[in-house]
């Protein structure tokens, strides 16, 4: 039978939650390849501190994004919520890009593959599954082309978050043009054939 891990004393349950601060903070600003050293720092703790807790940067980022990606559940209830299915999958695209432009973290997170842990891996599941279910609806009013699908909008995703990447800097809203480009594409009665895959 394993032991149980001892509770942390106050002042290393204090520095693990100052790290924790720093490290969504940091990496939001600077985007999950930001220094560890200056996540330390802005906790006010050395790195040694840091590596006591977080051995590697995924267990810093898997204390972290859970959470982070939790949004994306609320956006996921109210797209399905909207009783214009066209208007709850629109609300679906604007609130994820929403999200990416606002967190650099986040925008790195949607699009970088690195080891996810249990939580993170049921989490990103359960918003599947709900993705699929706004995605039909849309589908299903006869508003959003037929042939749209999931790996579609991981593909829109990714493109989005190199817009993102790109113009964060000199025009932070950019995105939304882009986005208004390819919603105009995803309305049924404009589609075209596409190319196979």
């Amino acid at each position: 039978m394993a032991a149980e891990s001892k509770p942390l004393r106050s002042d290393a349950a204090r520095n693990r939650d100052k790290l924790l601060v720093a490290a969504a903070q940091t990496f939001a600003e600077r985007g999950l390849d930001a220094p560890l050293e200056h996540i330390a720092r802005r906790a006010g703790v050395s790195i040694g501190t840091l590596y006591n807790h977080f051995p590697t940067r995924e267990a810093l980022l898997e204390a972290i994004l859970p959470q982070r990606l939790a949004a994306l559940t609320e956006i996921n209830a109210s797209a399905l919520a909207d009783p214009d299915p066209w208007s709850g999958f629109v609300g679906l695209l604007e609130g994820i890009f929403t999200l990416q432009a606002e967190d650099h973290s986040l925008n790195d997170a949607m699009v970088q593959s690195f080891s996810l842990n249990t939580d993170m891996s049921q989490a990103c599941g359960g918003g599947l599954a709900d993705v699929e279910r706004i995605i039909e609806r849309a589908k299903a009013a006869g508003r959003l082309r037929a042939d749209f699908d999931v790996q579609d909008l991981v593909t829109l995703v990714w493109a989005m978050s190199q817009v993102i990447r790109e113009s964060m800097n000199t025009a932070p809203d950019m995105w939304r043009r882009c986005l208004s480009f390819f919603v105009d594409g995803l309305h049924a009665e404009s589609a075209q054939p596409l190319p196979s895959r």
